[in-house]
Protein backbone atom coordinates (compact mmCIF):
# COMPACT_ATOMS: atom_id res chain seq x y z
CA UNK A 1 0.00 0.00 0.00
CA UNK A 2 1.48 3.02 -0.84
CA UNK A 3 1.55 6.32 1.44
CA UNK A 4 -1.17 8.27 -0.62
CA UNK A 5 -3.78 5.28 -0.26
CA UNK A 6 -2.59 5.12 3.44
CA UNK A 7 -3.69 8.69 3.97
CA UNK A 8 -6.61 8.04 2.38
CA UNK A 9 -7.44 4.77 4.78
CA UNK A 10 -6.87 6.83 7.45
CA UNK A 11 -8.92 9.55 6.63
CA UNK A 12 -11.71 6.78 6.29
CA UNK A 13 -11.58 5.40 9.54
CA UNK A 14 -11.05 8.59 11.19
CA UNK A 15 -14.45 10.19 9.26
CA UNK A 16 -16.49 6.37 10.12
CA UNK A 17 -15.03 7.03 13.67
CA UNK A 18 -16.57 11.03 14.21
CA UNK A 19 -19.69 10.16 12.44
CA UNK A 20 -20.13 6.89 14.73
CA UNK A 21 -19.18 8.48 17.55
CA UNK A 22 -21.65 11.64 16.94
CA UNK A 23 -24.56 9.27 15.70
CA UNK A 24 -24.43 7.88 19.71
CA UNK A 25 -23.94 11.18 21.01
CA UNK A 26 -27.27 12.36 19.76
CA UNK A 27 -29.09 9.37 20.79
CA UNK A 28 -31.16 9.89 23.56
CA UNK A 29 -33.72 7.34 23.56
CA UNK A 30 -34.03 5.21 26.59
CA UNK A 31 -36.54 2.06 26.83
CA UNK A 32 -38.60 1.59 29.67
CA UNK A 33 -36.81 -1.18 31.68
CA UNK A 34 -39.50 -3.72 30.83
CA UNK A 35 -43.18 -4.40 30.28
CA UNK A 36 -45.77 -7.13 31.19
CA UNK A 37 -46.65 -8.44 27.79
CA UNK A 38 -49.58 -9.56 28.40
CA UNK A 39 -50.82 -6.42 29.27
CA UNK A 40 -49.31 -4.66 26.37
CA UNK A 41 -50.91 -7.12 24.12
CA UNK A 42 -54.42 -6.40 22.21
CA UNK A 43 -55.69 -3.63 20.47
CA UNK A 44 -53.89 -0.26 20.00
CA UNK A 45 -54.96 3.04 18.10
CA UNK A 46 -52.31 5.31 16.44
CA UNK A 47 -53.02 8.79 17.85
CA UNK A 48 -49.52 10.18 16.59
CA UNK A 49 -46.44 9.72 14.10
CA UNK A 50 -43.54 10.50 12.77
CA UNK A 51 -44.00 10.45 8.78
CA UNK A 52 -42.49 7.22 7.40
CA UNK A 53 -42.50 5.43 4.15
CA UNK A 54 -44.23 1.80 5.00
CA UNK A 55 -46.91 4.57 6.28
CA UNK A 56 -47.39 6.81 3.49
CA UNK A 57 -50.69 5.38 2.13
CA UNK A 58 -52.40 5.40 5.31
CA UNK A 59 -54.14 8.24 5.76
CA UNK A 60 -57.21 7.68 8.88
CA UNK A 61 -57.85 4.75 11.21
CA UNK A 62 -54.43 3.16 12.09
CA UNK A 63 -54.42 0.57 14.61
CA UNK A 64 -51.89 -1.95 15.55
CA UNK A 65 -53.21 -4.93 17.27
CA UNK A 66 -50.72 -7.51 19.02
CA UNK A 67 -50.60 -11.22 20.36
CA UNK A 68 -48.24 -13.28 22.10
CA UNK A 69 -47.51 -16.51 20.39
CA UNK A 70 -46.26 -19.85 22.16
CA UNK A 71 -42.63 -19.15 21.42
CA UNK A 72 -43.00 -15.15 23.31
CA UNK A 73 -42.93 -13.62 19.92
CA UNK A 74 -45.71 -11.50 19.20
CA UNK A 75 -47.97 -11.28 15.99
CA UNK A 76 -48.58 -7.93 14.70
CA UNK A 77 -51.11 -6.77 12.45
CA UNK A 78 -51.13 -2.91 11.47
CA UNK A 79 -54.12 -1.70 9.70
CA UNK A 80 -54.68 1.90 8.54
CA UNK A 81 -57.18 3.22 5.78
CA UNK A 82 -55.74 4.87 2.57
CA UNK A 83 -57.57 8.70 1.28
CA UNK A 84 -59.94 5.97 -0.74
CA UNK A 85 -61.26 4.54 2.24
CA UNK A 86 -59.57 1.27 1.27
CA UNK A 87 -58.48 -1.02 4.12
CA UNK A 88 -54.29 -1.79 3.89
CA UNK A 89 -53.11 -4.52 6.49
CA UNK A 90 -49.71 -5.60 7.36
CA UNK A 91 -48.86 -8.65 9.04
CA UNK A 92 -45.35 -9.25 10.80
CA UNK A 93 -43.74 -10.38 13.81
CA UNK A 94 -41.70 -9.12 16.83
CA UNK A 95 -38.87 -10.90 18.63
CA UNK A 96 -37.76 -9.26 22.08
CA UNK A 97 -34.21 -7.88 22.38
CA UNK A 98 -33.94 -7.65 26.04
CA UNK A 99 -35.19 -9.54 29.40
CA UNK A 100 -37.71 -6.75 29.94
CA UNK A 101 -39.37 -7.03 26.47
CA UNK A 102 -39.06 -3.27 26.16
CA UNK A 103 -36.91 -3.73 23.29
CA UNK A 104 -38.56 -5.85 20.42
CA UNK A 105 -37.09 -6.44 16.60
CA UNK A 106 -40.05 -6.59 14.35
CA UNK A 107 -40.28 -7.69 10.52
CA UNK A 108 -42.97 -7.57 8.14
CA UNK A 109 -41.72 -9.60 5.33
CA UNK A 110 -43.04 -13.51 4.82
CA UNK A 111 -41.25 -16.21 7.62
CA UNK A 112 -39.12 -17.45 5.27
CA UNK A 113 -36.95 -14.05 4.81
CA UNK A 114 -36.61 -13.21 8.09
CA UNK A 115 -33.73 -14.46 9.24
CA UNK A 116 -32.11 -12.24 6.64
CA UNK A 117 -30.11 -9.83 8.23
CA UNK A 118 -31.12 -5.86 8.13
CA UNK A 119 -34.69 -7.22 7.78
CA UNK A 120 -36.19 -6.00 11.33
CA UNK A 121 -36.78 -2.51 12.85
CA UNK A 122 -36.76 -1.49 16.21
CA UNK A 123 -39.67 -1.30 18.26
CA UNK A 124 -38.73 0.26 21.68
CA UNK A 125 -41.08 0.88 24.29
CA UNK A 126 -40.36 4.22 25.70
CA UNK A 127 -42.89 5.11 27.76
CA UNK A 128 -46.02 3.37 29.03
CA UNK A 129 -48.49 4.52 31.36
CA UNK A 130 -48.96 2.24 34.67
CA UNK A 131 -52.83 0.86 33.59
CA UNK A 132 -51.53 0.37 29.81
CA UNK A 133 -53.42 2.40 28.30
CA UNK A 134 -51.05 4.87 26.47
CA UNK A 135 -47.38 4.32 25.18
CA UNK A 136 -44.29 5.59 23.17
CA UNK A 137 -43.20 3.65 21.11
CA UNK A 138 -39.97 4.58 18.87
CA UNK A 139 -36.40 2.69 18.41
CA UNK A 140 -32.28 4.26 18.58
CA UNK A 141 -32.14 5.99 15.87
CA UNK A 142 -35.12 8.87 16.74
CA UNK A 143 -36.33 7.93 13.00
CA UNK A 144 -39.46 6.46 14.27
CA UNK A 145 -41.82 7.30 16.68
CA UNK A 146 -45.69 6.30 17.27
CA UNK A 147 -48.50 7.80 20.11
CA UNK A 148 -50.43 4.91 20.99
CA UNK A 149 -53.59 4.90 22.91
CA UNK A 150 -56.34 2.01 23.60
CA UNK A 151 -59.30 4.54 22.86
CA UNK A 152 -59.15 6.32 19.22
CA UNK A 153 -58.98 9.31 21.20
CA UNK A 154 -56.61 10.80 23.84
CA UNK A 155 -57.22 13.92 26.25
CA UNK A 156 -54.86 16.60 25.13
CA UNK A 157 -53.23 16.94 28.43
CA UNK A 158 -52.22 13.10 28.41
CA UNK A 159 -51.42 13.93 24.50
CA UNK A 160 -48.85 16.91 25.46
CA UNK A 161 -46.79 14.78 28.22
CA UNK A 162 -46.26 12.04 25.82
CA UNK A 163 -44.78 14.96 23.42
CA UNK A 164 -42.59 16.37 26.78
CA UNK A 165 -41.18 12.51 26.55
CA UNK A 166 -40.33 12.37 22.95
CA UNK A 167 -38.94 15.45 22.89
CA UNK A 168 -37.03 14.59 26.21
CA UNK A 169 -35.59 11.55 24.13
CA UNK A 170 -34.47 14.01 21.43
CA UNK A 171 -37.05 13.31 18.59
CA UNK A 172 -38.41 16.17 16.18
CA UNK A 173 -42.03 16.59 16.64
CA UNK A 174 -42.37 19.26 14.55
CA UNK A 175 -43.27 16.57 11.45
CA UNK A 176 -45.47 14.76 13.84
CA UNK A 177 -48.78 13.84 12.07
CA UNK A 178 -52.11 13.23 13.91
CA UNK A 179 -53.89 10.29 12.61
CA UNK A 180 -57.76 10.77 12.41
CA UNK A 181 -59.66 8.06 13.92
CA UNK A 182 -62.97 7.75 11.98
CA UNK A 183 -63.89 4.95 14.54
CA UNK A 184 -67.09 4.14 15.98
CA UNK A 185 -65.53 2.61 19.02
Amino acid sequence: MNTKSRILAGVVLISISILTIRAHAKSTVEAVDQIDVQKYVGKWYEIARLPMYFQRKCESDTTAFYALNNDNTIDVTNSCLDKNGKKNVAHGRAFSQNAGNSKLKVSFLPSALRWMPFTKGDYWILRIDPEYKVALVGGPSNKYLWILSRTPKLDESTYQSYLETATQQGYDISKLIKTPQNTLE
